[in-house]
């Protein structure tokens, strides 16, 4: 096993938000919240009874 240099230490990259990985989270994010609203329009205007 090679051991790294503190140079080299220094350069690693890990763990951070990319541009590709933040996009899809406010992608999912937008879709959850439509999914939401669309639940509550949905209750609020043809209430179920329970089962």
């Amino acid at each position: 096993m090679k051991e790294l240099t503190k140079n080299e230490l220094m350069n690693i990259e890990g763990g951070s938000l990319t541009t590709v990985g933040l996009g899809f989270g406010i992608a999912a994010t937008v879709i959850a919240g439509i999914v939401f609203i669309i639940g509550v329009i949905d209750g609020y205007i043809r209430p179920l009874p329970c089962r």
